[in-house]
């Protein structure tokens, strides 16, 4: 049996704002043991698969290289396949395109296992038995959801009732909406409900048959998506989308398209100390609390106070008789919620959405495919920016219309290109660029270049690049 982890890594995870954001979502953040929620998913998918390179990865094209290199954090030599979708369309689209990739590559007998990239699982171990028990129902032709045993009568979780026994797990005799909290407390009470983890396991061929059946859009569509790649799409480490067939895609989760309809499914109960870390409260829970019940991520000071979460790795935090509170530090922007409202984050989100306000969508610092900037200070008429290129990495042949640019290097080697010179610059070197010459920033040593770019003009936007030429295909 060849299994293969389809890890589903999108959502902008808006209840974690300010550190989750549209151009950073909650995948990328990280815990307090300094791993991101990607590369726990990752280590989970590398200790079940069958072959070091079989992992696929679904996510959106803007999220493609900080994605992979949370998979290089896990192992530099697994590849693996990244699927690209131009926006989000749900989770019934994205598997869709996953399983004909996996039944291409592998046969119509692999079996998937899709896990989403914004979960916590504490009990490897007993994570790794869960998938053995539902690939075994998975090659006898089932659709396999992983049902949590729970704790408490939550209102945020789906459910799933147990039907009559099936190998290692149990027919599922119906799915329930998201309860109030006194059909949680009954369904809990009936002892044969589970929470549905949205974790998922069939053979490639079994649910493209199944979709066919009961959303045969989604397949055509999907189909439609692959032929447009061409002839090279079996060798491609990277899919791209075209936005225009993609659009086709209706807009579903896999739960409503496919496993409340089909008669194929079954779920295995599963006790893996599993988390969708939905809230800062459900985060806060992972930093050991003291005996007025605080907690604290990075430097505080807390006086006189109870039940306080502080998460701030950067700068220091001071709470004086408060309490209930939740206070969330960034460098552009501080949370302070009641501990019982976390879940009404979004509606800051948005708020600044509509608003037009970049804090919904952009950190400070700002990951590219060749490092980071940083804003340091902005006025009307000036950005001064802190830059940082990784080694061997360049920015793009680029020009702007409305501004002028300033470079000083800080550290490391500077490769430029200035109109018609190529200029080699050092530590404390600079050169200036008027609006409308073509330049480039390249890192050609081996330790990271770090400069200062000082904007001037009547017009700072990021919109404001002309590209000529691109190594990340942004042209």
């Amino acid at each position: 049996m060849i299994l293969v982890p389809v890890v589903m890594s999108g959502g902008a995870g808006t209840r974690l704002w300010p550190v989750s954001r549209e151009a950073y979502p909650k995948p990328f953040m990280k815990l307090p043991d300094g791993q991101s929620l990607l590369v726990k998913t990752y280590k989970r998918a590398l200790a079940v698969m069958s072959d070091a390179n079989a992992v696929v990865t679904v996510t959106n094209r803007d999220y493609f290289f900080e994605t992979k290199d949370n998979l290089s954090q896990v192992d530099t030599r697994v590849q693996g396949t990244f699927l690209l979708e131009p926006f989000g369309r749900n989770t019934a689209p994205a598997i869709a395109l996953a399983a004909l990739e996996v039944e291409a590559k592998y046969g119509a007998d692999a079996v998937l296992l899709v896990m989403s990239a914004d979960h916590l699982i504490q009990d490897a171990e007993r994570f790794e038995d869960a998938v053995a028990a539902a690939a075994s129902l998975a090659n006898e032709g089932y659709l396999v959801t992983f049902g949590i045993t729970p704790s408490a009568p939550e209102t945020g979780f789906g459910y799933i009732e147990c039907g009559a026994a099936v190998g290692l797990g149990h027919s599922v005799a119906r799915f329930v909406e998201k309860p109030n909290l006194d059909k949680a407390k009954e369904l809990l009470a009936q002892g044969n409900h589970l929470w549905n983890a949205g974790i998922f396991c069939f053979r490639a061929g079994t649910f493209i048959t199944e979709l066919t059946k009961y959303a045969p859009e989604i397949v055509e569509v999907a189909k439609a998506c692959r032929a447009q790649l061409g002839e090279t799409i079996h060798n491609a480490k990277m899919q791209d989308y075209s936005a225009e067939i993609f659009a086709k895609f209706p807009d579903i989760s896999i739960d409503y398209a496919l496993m409340e309809r089909s008669d194929r499914v079954a779920v295995v109960p599963c006790d893996f100390g599993w988390s969708d870390i939905g809230s800062w409260q459900a985060v806060s829970t992972l930093t050991e609390c003291d005996e007025s019940k605080n907690r604290s991520l990075g430097e505080s000071v807390i006086v006189d106070s109870n039940n306080i979460y502080v998460h701030s790795p950067e700068r220091l935090v001071a709470t004086v008789g408060v309490q209930d509170l939740i206070i969330v530090d960034t460098p552009d922007a501080i949370l302070v919620a009641h501990s019982e409202k976390t879940q009404d984050v979004r509606k800051v989100v948005a708020q600044l959405k509509a608003s037009g306000h970049e804090a919904f969508k952009l950190h400070r610092t700002v990951a590219r495919p060749w490092g980071t900037y940083t804003i340091l200070e902005e006025s009307s008429r000036f950005k001064i920016k802190r830059i940082e290129v990784k080694p061997g990495a360049s920015l793009s042949l680029q020009m702007h219309h409305h501004r002028s640019e300033h470079w000083i290097v800080v550290s490391g080697t500077a490769r430029v290109t200035n109109g018609d010179e190529i200029l080699l610059l050092g530590a404390n070197e600079s050169t200036y660029i008027p609006a409308g010459n073509k330049h480039r920033l390249e890192n050609p040593g081996v330790l990271q270049l770090i400069m200062i770019e000082v904007q001037s003009g009547e017009y700072l936007g990021e919109d404001d690049i002309v590209r000529f030429q691109d190594n990340y295909g942004r042209v």
